[in-house]
Order: C-alpha cells, then structure tokens, then sequence
C-alpha cells in the first residue's frame, strides 16, 4: 500500500480520517466562533478607561476614609 504523497514537498498528505473536523463541510473560513477574538480588539479603549475609573475610585474612599 502506498501513501498519497504531496508533489509540492514530496512528503505523504496528512490522514485526516481522526481529525474530528475533516467531515464539516463548508467553506475554508469555517472557524468556530470565538466571542474573545470580537473583545480583544476594544482591550487598548477599556483598559485605560477601567484604570481611571479604578483609580477615581479608590482616590474617593481614600479622602472619605480621610
């Protein structure tokens, strides 16, 4: 028995046959949905304004604790 070998890299072609991915069919682009990957672009607004507020905050318990 012989193995399906790539012509571009002469190595065999990767078996798929446990890849539990290999039977969705579709387009290359089919990803799973990631909600992280939606978020991750905001991080450099957020945190920022998350910090400011943060420090506003404990700024005003220091001086009512004072």
């Amino acid at each position: 028995m012989t193995l399906p070998v790539d012509a571009s890299t002469n190595a065999p072609a990767p078996d798929n046959s446990h890849d539990p991915r290999a039977h969705i069919a579709g387009s290359a682009d089919a990803r799973p949905h990631d909600p992280i990957e939606e978020v991750v672009h905001l991080m450099p607004i957020v945190l920022p304004i998350a910090g400011a507020v943060l420090m506003f905050l404990l700024a005003f318990i220091a001086i009512y604790m004072a």
